[in-house]
């Protein structure tokens, strides 16, 4: 039985952290993290982040960002990832599909979000025949307690910040899209605050434990 789970959460919402602790605790599952940056595709990604190409049209970005991210992934799953997936090997991805809904659809005004996922689903899909996850789960952190924990990834340094991370309101809008996209595609969320601070690493974990062995 092919199993594929998602979890996606904007910068700063933890996922790193409870992807180590899922390590700990699903044996036999394999995990992955996008993009893959230590790959070709993975630095184009980087020199995207880094600001290295003219994005300023936000109408051509929200696709052609969409498209690297799309290529990346589908080189890791042709190189890395696919016969274990085919095989029934459980995967967990931290990251993926959904990545392009909440970053890059913020891009375009909200009357062509419904177009824009139509065109994601296709073009990741179907055209490349990427596989559709079993379950998605959104860790829901708002922007102004992520941005507490970036600065203490960051040790306070502002300058560490990528493109995307120093732009709160850019940030706002992805929280929106990604609310948006969860109720379109029928998302799980958890909640990972509690009046304006982050609910504890082990409490996240335990909920999100729970959702991803009902589907294992």
């Amino acid at each position: 039985m092919k199993r594929l789970i998602v979890i996606e959460g904007l910068d700063g919402s933890g996922k790193s952290t409870q992807l180590d602790l899922l390590r700990r605790k699903l044996p036999g599952t394999h995990f992955i993290t996008f993009p893959y940056y230590n790959t070709d595709s993975g630095r184009i990604i980087s020199d995207y982040l880094n600001g290295k190409f003219d994005e300023s049209d936000p109408k051509i970005s929200a696709y052609s960002a969409s498209i690297m991210y799309a290529t990346d992934r589908y080189t890791s799953f042709k190189t890395h990832w696919q016969a274990l997936y085919e095989s029934g090997s459980p995967v967990i991805s931290a990251r993926y599909v959904s990545s392009n809904a909440v970053y890059q659809m913020t891009k375009l005004a909200k009357e062509e979000w419904d177009g824009y996922l139509s065109w994601l689903c296709d073009l990741e899909y179907v055209k490349l025949g990427m596989p559709r996850p079993d379950l998605t789960i959104f860790l829901d952190m708002p922007t102004e307690v992520s941005q507490k924990l970036l600065l203490r990834r960051y040790n306070g340094d502002e300058s560490k910040k990528d493109i995307h991370e120093r732009d709160t309101s850019y940030l706002a809008h992805c929280r929106e899209a990604a609310l948006f996209s969860a109720e379109r595609f029928g998302w799980k969320i958890i909640s990972c605050s509690e009046n304006g601070e982050p609910r504890s690493i082990a409490d996240i974990n335990k909920e999100l434990i729970e959702m991803i062995r009902s589907q294992l």
